[in-house]
């Protein structure tokens, strides 16, 4: 029986890629009890929005189609929604508008089938949803809310439109297990009205349809919104991130010893007897990298990389390789981990703590004083890092701490040795026109009771830099090594950015007075007929930025160089970096643009993110003189659903320091701040704090003095009388006025300086 992949591949070679029923029948072959696994091939492939069947026995390949697009319905909090298609789609700019009463049929994040009902000139689409291929919330956490005619849940995400109702008769969920002072009110709880107004996780029993509430259980009490941890909690259980192993996966990371047996030690190279160092922030928990840098006789540095070998613990297919791919990643948030691993493998077997033997693969570096590798081997290993030592500390001692250059005497001229090999690294990198983009990352401020106290901008210094380098170094070192051998791998991609969105910050980088300086961008024209609503047909011009346009990432280089420092620095590097796409995870080499690197992967952090353990066990294999494990189809289901994993950690990582920075502003309504204007919409501005990296909205309904309106072709909001601008990079002072907690928004009024009088003037 013909497979699903070479079934699509077959109809995808038919004119216009369609085909019927009978037609599959007789061009494949198939006979007898064949048509029941033709049958089934096709509802298979319709289900996940491969084909449609557009009348009875008549299928289409959906990415070949004009007509219909598959894809995740963004959904927007006053009902419409947009599709955001697994492909490009011919003649359309954007994603595709879903009206309210299509966007209703679905919930937000749900993958869809859509058919394009019109695209305008412009290149904006309209569509419908046909099907939901795909639910994206098996559960929604939200307030349980106690009403007149029963119990419902009101999702946190407004994005969700739909309520969901309880069952009647709902028992209360017991307490959980070893709160940790997480939702400790909870376990109090004996009777539903008691439940007004907390946390709770609803599963789903039957989805919302055409605007109608959806019917859920709860499965989970958190807590009151501000218990302690709740917070954490809420946002784990809203982007349904995994964090509880389950019990096969705790049994498999207790069973493994923690001793290493004389056989595993002798197959490997011995580095023991090396002062070989971790640098981590002083909060880190595990350590995957660790580092040695030495001179050689000939002038060239030797640099060492080691790298947790947690491929040696974690085998394919056992339970906790499928637990780790399932989470994808580690997410980080500002008090708390969810990590990938066990503990048992995260903060010990696998972390390269001092004083101890532990197991490495490990990347070994000659480097030329240009920075270029001009050998490089790579083999498993044991390392006993001599030292755990911290970037603050690592800062001090190459800044001249006399205290601790003479606490780590031996270790000192190694570190300036380090710091030199960075620094050629890093110029090497510019050169070939990397982009270094220094954008302040915020820190979370607790206090002893673990309530926030503050936000600071995160400290940076050469230490960083140090272990950046070098990473990137081993990470560039091991994919090259495998594209050259032909070896089926994962590669940290990142491709060239979309011309539109380039051409939009050129657009505004040219109200500073600056430019990406790469000239006139060409464009392509079509001639497309449209059908009105009235069934007239139109035809008309529709000119497209050419695709096969690439910017190089020199531009952008360049660009920074000449802004750094300069008081616009920290809204064109948002901005610059806002029009770059996001980096992700393929089986096909595609190149890193803001690396301007030929090859790259993630090689270096096994603990934390599952490419890199796959790129250790494909490195592992090659080392062992064995053929390849994994086929470039399996590598693609990786990629792809680690990038997935991925942008769900950041966006939960992100969505609770902002819920974190609106919870601590709460008491600060009515106090007045310096502020950034870092965008400008048509409702207003918004502004970023300069004293906290808190951001927020001045309605442009609020400004004083004068009705205001936005220019979009200057990107302005400018007084209809008085012709007062508000622009991108404007310092003003705000008032804050109001802090919605739970949507995490802030709304800010702008402070007018006071009157002069003749009274109130000071006399000179």
């Amino acid at each position: 029986m013909v497979s699903d992949g070479a079934l699509l591949e077959h109809i995808s070679r038919l004119p216009h890629a369609r085909a019927n029923f009978k037609q599959l029948l007789k061009e494949l072959r198939i006979r007898g009890d064949a048509r029941r696994d033709l049958e089934n091939a096709l509802e298979r492939l319709c289900a996940r929005g491969d084909l449609i069947e557009t009348k009875s026995g008549n299928y289409v390949v959906t990415r070949l189609s004009r007509e219909y697009a598959v894809g995740r319905l963004k959904a927007h909090r006053d009902g419409y929604g947009f599709l955001i298609s697994d492909r490009p789609l011919a003649l359309v700019k954007g994603d595709v508008f879903i009206p309210k009463d299509s966007a209703e049929q679905a919930m937000h994040g749900d993958r869809v089938l859509v058919r394009i009902e019109r695209i305008e000139a412009d290149g904006r689409a309209d569509g419908q949803i046909l099907r939901i291929l795909e639910r994206a919330h098996a559960t929604v956490v939200g307030e349980f809310r106690v009403g007149r005619r029963g119990c419902f849940v009101v999702p946190f995400d407004d994005r969700i439109q739909q309520w969901i109702e309880i069952v009647e008769g709902m028992e209360i969920p017991p307490p959980r297990e070893n709160p940790d002072r997480v939702g400790v009110k909870a376990a109090t709880i004996s009777s539903i009205e008691e439940m007004e107004g907390m946390v709770v996780d609803v599963e789903i029993l039957e989805f919302p349809e055409d605007g109608d509430n959806g019917v859920g259980r709860v499965i989970e009490i958190l807590g009151h919104p501000d218990d302690f941890g709740v917070d954490v909690e809420l946002m784990i259980r809203k982007h349904h991130i995994p964090h509880e192993f389950p019990q096969p996966a705790i049994d498999a990371a207790r069973a493994i010893p923690s001793a290493i047996g004389d056989e595993e030690l002798a197959a490997r190279r011995d580095f023991r007897a090396m002062p070989i160092v971790t640098i981590d922030g002083e909060t880190a928990r595990d350590f995957d990298d660790a580092v040695w840098v030495d001179k050689l006789p000939n002038g060239r540095f030797a640099l060492h990389v080691h790298i947790a070998d947690v491929s040696h613990y974690v085998k394919p297919g056992g339970a906790i390789d499928e637990e780790a791919f399932r989470r994808g990643t580690s997410v980080y948030f500002p008090d708390r981990a969810v990590p990938m691993l066990p503990v048992e493998l995260s903060t010990d077997l696998c972390s390269l703590k001092p004083g101890v033997d532990r197991l490495v693969l490990s990347a070994l570096l000659e480097i030329d004083h240009h920075g270029d590798v001009v050998a490089q081997e790579f083999t498993r290993g044991v390392i006993r890092s001599a030292h755990r030592m911290t970037y603050t500390k690592v800062h001090a001692i190459l800044e001249g701490d006399a205290a601790l250059r003479d606490e780590y005497a031996p270790m000192v001229q190694r570190f300036e040795l380090m710091r030199e090999l960075a620094l050629i690294l890093n110029r090497k990198r510019t050169r070939r026109g990397a982009i270094d983009f220094d954008m302040p990352e915020p820190l979370i401020e607790f206090d002893e009771f673990g309530d926030m106290i503050g936000v600071k901008r995160s400290p940076r210094n050469i230490a960083h830099r140090l272990i950046e380098e070098f990473m990137l170094a081993a990470n560039e070192a091991v994919a090259g090594h495998l594209e050259a051998l032909g070896i089926p791998s994962i590669y940290r991609i990142h491709e060239t950015p979309d011309p539109k969105r380039v051409m939009e910050f050129e657009e505004i980088a040219a109200t500073f007075g600056y430019s990406l300086g790469m000239g006139a961008m060409p464009v392509k024209r079509y001639s497309i007929t449209q059908h009105t609503r009235d069934g007239r047909k139109l035809r008309r011009d529709l000119e497209i930025a050419d695709p096969r346009f690439e910017i190089a990432s020199r531009n952008y280089q360049k660009l920074i160089q000449q802004i750094e420092g300069k008081p616009e620095e920290r809204v064109l590097s948002y901005l610059m970096l806002r029009s770059l796409k996001q980096a992700r995870y393929a089986e096909e080499n595609r190149g890193h643009f803001a690396l301007a690197a030929t090859s790259y992967t993630h090689f270096t952090s096994p603990i934390r993110r599952y490419p890199d353990l796959v790129v250790h066990r494909i490195l592992t294999r090659q080392l062992s003189g064995k053929p390849p494990r994994f086929t470039e189809e399996q590598l693609h289901v990786i990629a792809d659903d680690c990038s997935d994993t991925e942008r769900r950690a950041a966006e939960a990582e992100r969505e609770l320091v902002e819920w974190k920075k609106a919870r601590f502003m709460i008491d600060r309504v009515g106090e007045e701040f310096q502020a950034l204007i870092i965008s400008t919409t048509r409702f207003g501005f918004f502004v970023e704090l300069e004293s906290l990296f808190i951001e927020g909205l001045v309605p442009i309904d609020t400004l004083p003095g004068d009705r205001y309106s936005y220019h979009e072709n200057t990107r302005k909001v400018i007084g209809d009388r008085s012709r007062r601008e508000f622009a991108i990079g404007d310092r003003v002072e705000v008032r804050l006025d109001r802090v919605d907690a739970v949507q995490r928004q802030l709304q800010f009024s702008v402070v007018e300086p006071p009157v002069k009088t003749r009274k109130n003037r000071r006399r000179v």
